[in-house]
């Protein structure tokens, strides 16, 4: 059974899923940007620090595993509203073990509430937005994802404004936790595309997707994708303050210019993913963000560093909306699908931050970060697996 949505009201669908994602990004990448501030006031070593962060990753990955369920029985405005609420307390508490009576304890409690509530949001707006892009007939999703894109551009931004105005953490995290949790509600309001799709199905079918497996290569490869992306949300700033001497201030920029390219590419990616499809603009996207990396490391000259991350963030643009586009091909089975696939692709943020921050003690944070492109590579051979298929 088919349900047609007046265009109005997808163009109003359409700015809400847009100002979800950007408001997402926007909490997320706060809290990355002032990572730096959260290893100096808590005294951390790099891999005390990867410990810290994969707080975060492991409450994401436990929102992955019911999101598909709780997406498919709320539907995506409820849970999207939901996952506001707890990313706004996730930050608050975030911002208290940060303070004047530094806590790693309640910092991780922070940051976990933080990752479970981003996860939540990210499998309900995906699913909303997966609907919009059908619903409008063209390449929209990589644009929706710009939009996380320009709200971690400008909470670098911020971040970076006020590591140089020495701002209490606290405060600054507080004041985003209120925007997030306002903003994001009233996006909600506008969603109209309640899993139609599945409302008359007998479920959402979670169990059967993991039996999938195109589903579960694309979660592989989105896992790959997904750990290109989050290394350098994690790890970036720290690896050029210790490993290229930039002032925090400047580490903070650095990861601005991450984003700011890899917003870049989510723009306007659409267009060489409408001209060549999937599977070559990913290739040659994958193909980037290594080469990126591999110059960032071993680059002498700091404008040539900041240089290969711009490339790493041009490379990593399409990757992961690409695969949540793909795991939604299929209206009826959209939650489901792309519950897998994320949590498969979030599995990359509980291995990552203990895994560079590990190596980092090693061989150093900087030179750690060549992991990313040991494993792009091999990772080529799965992107066939994102050419659009019709059940």
């Amino acid at each position: 059974m088919s349900v047609t949505v007046p265009r109005s009201q997808i163009r109003a669908a359409a700015a809400g899923v847009a100002v979800t994602f950007g408001l997402n990004g926007v909490a997320v990448a706060t809290w990355f940007a002032r990572v730096p501030a959260a290893r100096d006031a808590l005294g951390l070593t790099p891999a005390a620090l990867g410990l810290l962060l994969l707080a975060m990753s492991v409450g994401a990955c436990l929102a992955m595993l019911t999101a598909g369920e709780v997406t498919h029985r709320l539907r995506p405005r409820r849970t999207v509203s939901v996952s506001a609420v707890t990313v706004a307390c996730g930050l608050a508490l975030a911002g208290f073990g940060i303070g004047a009576s530094p806590s790693a304890l309640l910092t991780a409690i922070g940051i976990f509430t933080l990752g479970y509530g981003s996860g939540l949001c990210d499998v309900a707006m995906n699913v909303e937005a997966a609907e919009v892009e059908r619903a409008l007939d063209k390449t929209v999703m990589p644009r929706f994802h710009a939009m996380w894109s320009l709200g971690t551009v400008a909470a670098a931004g911020l971040a970076s404004f006020a590591a140089w105005a020495v701002l209490p953490v606290t405060a600054h995290l507080l004041v985003v936790a209120l925007v997030v949790a306002v903003g994001t509600l009233f996006a909600a309001r506008t969603y109209r595309f309640a899993g139609q799709a599945e409302e008359h199905g007998r479920g959402s079918g979670v169990l059967a997707a993991w039996r999938e497996p195109r589903t579960l290569l694309i979660g592989l490869l989105v896992l790959v994708l997904a750990f290109t992306e989050g290394t350098a949300n994690d790890w970036v700033a720290v690896a050029f303050i210790d490993g290229h001497a930039f002032a925090p201030a400047m580490g903070a920029v650095v990861f601005g210019v991450f984003v700011t390219t890899m917003t870049f590419g989510r723009i306007f990616g659409t267009l060489a993913l409408d001209r060549w499809g999937r599977v070559s603009a990913i290739l040659v996207s994958m193909v980037l963000a290594a080469g990126g990396v591999t110059i960032a490391v071993f680059a002498e000259s700091p404008a040539v560093a900041v240089a290969g991350v711009a490339v790493w963030g041009l490379g990593t643009a399409l990757g992961f909306p690409v695969g949540m586009s793909a795991a939604a091909d299929d209206p009826a089975r959209a939650a489901a699908r792309v519950s897998v696939v994320a949590v498969i692709g979030y599995t990359a943020f509980l291995a990552g931050p203990p895994l560079v921050g590990f190596l980092g003690n090693e061989v150093g944070v900087l030179k750690g970060l060549l992991v990313v492109p040991v494993l792009l590579l091999p990772a080529l051979l799965l992107v066939p697996m994102l050419r659009p298929v019709k059940d």
